[in-house]
C-alpha cells in the first residue's frame, strides 16, 4: 500500500508548502466536478487523507514515526477538532459536494395555544366548553394547491426542476462550481403561472372556527388539552399542526380547591355552637346538611366524603371540607350582657382566666390539621 507520500508524489523531507502545492494539483485534476468517474472520486478520498495527515505538523509527526496515522487521536475521519476529508471537500469545493433538490411548497402548520376559563362546576362536573378561534384552514377555492382553478404548477425552466443552479466561482484551485438556490422558482423546482386568487398562492386562508371541545371532571387551572391536527393548516395545504387548549379555572363565592378536596367555611355564632345545629350547605351534588355537634369549638373540621373533585386519573373523588368558624359577639346590650353573667356564674367562670397549653394540646392539634391537609 503507498504511503502517503507517494499518493502525493513527494519526498518524505517535502515542506509544508511542498505538500500543499501537491495537493492543490493533485484536487483539480481529481476533483468531481472535473473528472466524475468513481476511479477519480476514489483516488481523490486518498489524496484528501493523504494531505489531511501530512499538512498537521503532529499528525504527520506521528506518522514519520509509526507509518501509522491511527497515532493519532482519532486516524482518519477525526473526532472533535479534527480536520477530516468532508471539511477539507467543504472549505475547497463547497455547496458543490451536495444538492439538496426542490423544496417542498408544503410544509407542516404551526402549533396554537389557547387558553378556555370555566367555573368550578365544571371543573367538578365535567363541560362541553364552546371555541371559537381564528386559524389557517385549506383554501376552499383551490384546495390547498396554490393554483387556480384549471391551472397546476410548471417545471421551472431556470433549473429544470432541480430548484438549484450552478454559479461557477474562482478559488486557488482554478474555477470551480457551486450550487445555489434558484431564484425564479425559490428552490421549489415549480413556478405557478396563476396563483389562487382566494389565497394569494398560499393554499390556506385565515377564518373563525368554532369547536366544541369536551372538558373531562377534575381539570384544574393549568391543565393542557392536547387536540392534534386541529392546529393551523401548513403552507401550500400541509397538515395542521396541534391545537393545545389551557384550562382557568375561576375562583368560587364559597369553595377553595386544594388538589381534589373543596374546603368551605361556615360562621355559626357562639349560641349555636355551643348548643349544636344543622347547617345546610349548597355543593355541586345538591344541598347537604352539615350537623354540628354541640360543644363545637372555633377552627373544627367535619369532612363530607367523596363530594369533592374527581381524579383525572384514577378515578374516585376529594371530599369536602367544612371548617366551622365560631363567632363570639362583639356588642351587648344590659339585658344579653346580664344572661352571660349569669352563665358565667352558673359555670363558675365569673373570673376565668386563660390558660396556656402544653405542646400536647394545641400545638399538636394545629400540627395534624396542617398535616391533614
Amino acid at each position: 500500500m503507498a504511503t502517503h507520500y507517494e499518493v502525493l508524489g513527494v519526498s518524505q523531507d517535502a515542506t509544508a508548502e511542498e505538500i500543499k502545492k501537491a495537493y492543490r494539483k493533485l484536487a483539480r485534476k481529481l476533483h468531481p466536478d472535473i473528472n466524475p468517474g468513481a476511479e477519480a472520486a476514489e483516488e481523490f478520498k486518498l489524496v484528501t487523507r493523504a494531505y489531511e495527515v501530512l499538512s498537521d505538523p503532529d499528525k504527520r509527526n506521528i506518522y514519520d514515526q509509526t507509518g501509522n496515522e491511527n497515532g493519532t487521536s482519532q486516524g482518519f475521519g477525526g473526532g472533535a477538532g479534527d480536520f477530516g476529508f468532508g471539511d477539507i471537500f467543504e472549505q475547497f469545493f463547497g455547496a458543490a459536494s451536495s444538492g439538496q433538490g426542490p423544496i417542498p411548497r408544503t410544509s407542516r402548520g404551526r402549533d396554537a395555544l389557547i387558553t378556555a376559563t370555566i367555573e368550578l362546576q365544571d371543573a367538578v362536573k365535567g363541560t362541553v366548553y364552546p371555541l371559537d378561534i381564528e386559524t389557517a384552514v385549506t383554501c376552499p377555492e383551490c384546495n390547498g394547491t396554490c393554483c387556480e382553478p384549471g391551472t397546476h404548477p410548471e417545471t421551472c425552466t431556470i433549473c429544470r426542476g432541480r430548484g438549484q443552479v450552478q454559479r461557477p466561482v474562482r478559488s486557488f484551485l482554478g474555477q470551480m462550481m457551486t450550487l445555489e438556490t434558484c431564484s425564479a422558482c425559490r428552490g421549489h423546482g415549480t413556478i405557478i403561472p396563476s396563483p389562487c386568487r382566494e389565497c394569494q398562492g398560499q393554499g390556506r386562508i385565515r377564518e373563525r372556527v368554532s369547536k366544541q371541545l369536551k372538558i373531562p371532571a377534575g381539570v384544574a387551572t393549568g391543565t393542557r388539552i392536547h387536540l392534534a391536527g386541529q392546529g393551523e393548516v401548513g403552507p401550500g395545504g400541509g397538515p395542521a399542526g396541534d391545537l393545545y387548549v389551557e384550562i382557568d379555572v375561576k375562583r368560587h363565592a364559597v369553595f377553595e380547591r386544594d388538589g381534589v378536596d373543596l374546603h368551605a367555611a361556615v360562621t355559626l355564632p357562639m349560641t349555636a355552637a355551643s348548643l349544636g345545629t344543622t347547617v345546610k350547605l349548597d355543593t355541586f351534588d345538591g344541598p347537604q346538611e352539615v350537623t354540628v355537634e354541640p360543644g363545637t369549638q372555633n377552627g373544627h373540621t367535619q369532612r363530607i366524603a367523596d363530594l369533592g373533585v374527581p381524579r383525572l386519573r384514577g378515578g374516585g373523588r376529594g371530599n369536602i371540607v367544612v371548617h366551622i368558624n365560631v363567632e363570639t359577639p362583639t356588642k351587648l346590650d344590659d339585658e344579653q350582657r346580664e344572661l352571660l353573667e349569669k352563665l358565667a356564674s352558673l359555670r363558675g367562670e365569673e373570673f376565668a382566666e386563660g390558660r396556656v397549653e402544653n405542646r400536647g394540646g394545641f400545638f399538636s392539634r394545629l400540627k395534624d390539621h396542617l398535616n391533614s391537609r
